[in-house]
């Protein structure tokens, strides 16, 4: 584990030279300091929300363990009640402390844990495998704390009261701090006497040649064991041998909290000699696995991530791995995986949104997806110990990925388009995987924020929302707009064009934007990445929409007497009405996402087709969704409306920042590069092939 590069210099100088002024160190140290008060921010609104709490409420597993009627005061067992989950040497450790525990038991107890994460954050920070460059050594730190105080694990803790972040913070200590053996081996016993899967780092130490770190390891953490066990036979002989190194402790083993593999076997319906013994296999193949790549990266100098990866398999074999106890995942976030510039930033935001996100948030709620859902965090710790393949930094792709393909610059037609340079027109087709996940995590905020909109239930905001609704009413009447109820009930009358409707607004409203983005990212990879993101501004433009003014659709308008073709007869009579209530929030209908997406594909369509009938038949789309929201009863007029207006708005910017779309100008320069290339080739005598160059407009010509 020694590394030449271990003591936390950079490649390059971080101050330039006597007399020299230099503006991008200005601006780096600026970034820095602001990064700093972002974690700053984090940790204060971390602790006023735990000091802000009831007491009853708070530090819960703090008050089982130190409060007045805690474990730690009873005369029997500290196991007597599964409350407690500790090891007895942490029962042992916890005595002495009960009296200035209870005394600091907010204040004290959560600002030590506040110093804890930061510590940890600094030491991981200081210690990224080498070389490093002069932006990531000077902004490393407050993005660690900053990622830190965000992670799931430590908010657990800071809310629960737990220690699950010392044996943490001990082995690190152990690993990057402690200058010989004997101290080394010493912090990492210990943290193993209170979680012993942590024991798994002495095989760490032993076979990347720190054996003496690892002897001293084993011989601590046997001591403090041995010693417990004289000071406390009974607590002992319960933790680990009645509930094997605390199975069972602390709730059901197989509760979704266990994120273990033994936690997984169970919730997949297994149990006994079956379990166990596929346990104990899975087991030692994970942690045989993940200790053999910890040591390959600890002697490439990536001792960091050998920890991580130790750690995420020590995660895997622990009998119990609760949620406060999973903070060895994140920093696998440190290594680089993926040769090409797309890829390289998939692993370190699937790690960032499984350990900051609930699994609810990352995945769809389709019964399909529920065992990788409830176990995300298991598979991606068991990822990171055993499949994840972490580029050597011999790689030549380990300091510069191959990068993408990026048009020439384009010239706009205003002065100061595009307002963000440094945003290059990409080519080459992003990675699907982090696609979907931006995708799937957008939408989990896009309902989020269109509950928050009427106060976290579906019937809080009615009233505002009604209101809304007749305010748009009365403004369709001035404008002589007010047609929904006229062609609801004239639809409704005819039963094919009832069912027609019906249909195409049930069915089109995701499929045909996926299809156009699906089309998109396969045949025009441009196109995909400027279409992309013209969708994503509507829709955050929408959702400013949803959360200033919920409106009530006509369907839900009491006195109206729109008819709901789609959901059925609506009982006013009951404050959550309507068979979608129960889904998401009905009063989310100002701007019209219906028909500002059928807009959006219907403009893509007539952009980027070629043939006529295409367009037309792109441009048909919307025409027909805002017949259908309005016959249904679902939208005003005026919401569809608002609707084109974020879109058009959604475009507007995507120009302004990104400035024009690159595809048509360089598919442009490219044909014609090609036909002044076959002109000279004819006149030469030689023949060569030009309609493949022609056609593809992703290469670019100044390269030929």
């Amino acid at each position: 584990m020694a590394n030449a590069e271990h003591g936390g210099r950079t490649t390059e100088p971080l101050a330039p030279a006597a007399g020299r002024t230099d503006p991008a160190g200005a601006r780096l140290r600026a970034a820095r300091l602001g990064l700093w008060l972002v974690a700053a921010f984090l940790a204060v609104r971390q602790v006023a929300v735990v000091l802000g709490t009831p007491r009853g409420e708070r530090l819960t597993d703090l008050e089982t363990w130190a409060g007045p009627d805690g474990v730690l005061h009873v005369n029997g067992s500290l196991y007597d009640s599964t409350r407690f989950t500790g090891t007895p040497f942490g029962g042992l450790v916890l005595k002495p402390l009960t009296r200035a525990a209870e005394q600091a038991l907010g204040w004290g107890w959560t600002f030590g844990t506040l110093l804890l994460v930061v510590a940890l954050g600094v030491i991981a920070a200081r210690n990224l495998p080498r070389p490093l460059g002069r932006r990531t050594s000077l902004l490393a730190a407050p993005v660690a704390t900053s990622l830190l105080m965000l992670s799931l694990p430590v908010r657990n803790a800071f809310w629960l009261g737990q220690t699950s972040i010392i044996p943490v913070l001990l082995v690190v200590l152990g690993c990057f701090v402690a200058r010989d053996w004997r101290s080394a081996g010493v912090l990492i016993g210990v943290a193993a006497a209170l979680q012993p899967a942590v024991l798994l780092f002495a095989a760490l130490l032993w076979f990347t040649g720190r054996r003496r770190a690892a002897a001293a390891s084993g011989a601590a953490f046997a001591g403090v064991t041995l010693l417990t066990w004289a000071s406390m036979p009974r607590d002992s002989y319960i933790y680990w041998v009645h509930h094997l190194a605390g199975a069972g402790l602390g709730g059901e083993a197989d509760a979704l909290a266990n994120q273990s593999l033994h936690g997984a076997l169970l919730r997949f319906g297994l149990s006994g000699p079956l379990e166990i013994g596929l346990f104990l296999s899975l087991g030692a193949a994970v942690a045989v696995l993940g200790v053999r790549r910890a040591v390959r990266y600890a002697r490439d100098g990536q001792l960091l991530l050998a920890v991580a990866v130790t750690g995420c398999a020590a995660i895997a074999v622990s009998p119990a791995t609760w949620q406060h106890q999973l903070l060895w995942v994140l920093p696998a976030v440190v290594g680089r995986v993926g040769r090409r510039a797309c890829d390289r930033h998939v692993w370190p935001v699937a790690v960032i949104v499984v350990m900051t996100l609930p699994g609810a948030m990352a995945l769809p709620h389709m019964a399909a997806l529920y065992p990788l859902r409830d176990n995300a965090v298991l598979l991606t710790a068991v990822a990171a110990a055993t499949v994840v393949p972490f580029l050597p930094r011999t790689s030549p792709c380990y300091r510069t990925p191959i990068p993408a393909e990026h048009a020439p610059p384009v010239p706009a037609r205003f002065r100061r388009v595009q307002l963000l340079p440094f945003l290059k027109r990409v080519l080459t087709r992003p990675n699907l995987l982090l696609e979907l996940l931006l995708i799937r995590v957008t939408y989990a905020a896009y309902q989020q924020v269109r509950l928050a909109a009427t106060g976290g239930t579906n019937s809080g905001g009615r009233a505002r929302a009604e209101t809304h609704g007749q305010q748009i009413l009365d403004i369709e009447r001035f404008l002589h707009l007010d047609v929904e109820r006229a062609v609801n009930h004239w639809a409704a009358g005819v039963g094919r064009l009832r069912d027609f409707f019906d249909f195409y607004y049930t069915s089109f409203h995701f499929a045909v934007p996926l299809t156009v983005l699906a089309a998109l990212y396969v045949r025009r990879p441009a196109d995909y990445r400027w279409a992309r993101a013209s969708l994503g501004f509507a829709t955050l433009l929408a959702l400013v929409g949803f959360w200033l003014y919920p409106l009530a659709p006509p369907r839900l308008m009491p006195g109206l007497g729109v008819i709901d073709t789609v959901h059925g007869v609506q009982d006013f009579s009951k404050p959550d009405y309507g068979t979608l209530t129960a889904l998401t929030n009905q009063y989310a209908a100002m701007p019209s996402l219906h028909f500002g997406w059928s807009l959006w594909c219907g403009m893509v369509i007539a952009i980027v087709a070629r043939r006529r009938w295409v367009k037309a038949l792109g441009l048909l789309h919307p025409l027909l969704t805002a017949s259908s929201i309005v016959t249904t009863g679902n939208h005003w007029v005026l919401d569809a409306a608002g609707g084109a207006a974020v879109v058009l708005a959604g475009f507007g910017l995507s120009y302004l920042l990104t400035g024009p779309r690159a595809q048509t100008v360089t598919a442009a320069r490219t044909t014609g590069a090609a036909a002044a290339a076959g002109s000279a080739a004819a006149g030469s005598g030689v023949r060569e092939e030009t309609a493949e160059s022609a056609s593809a407009p992703r290469k670019d010509p100044a390269r030929r």
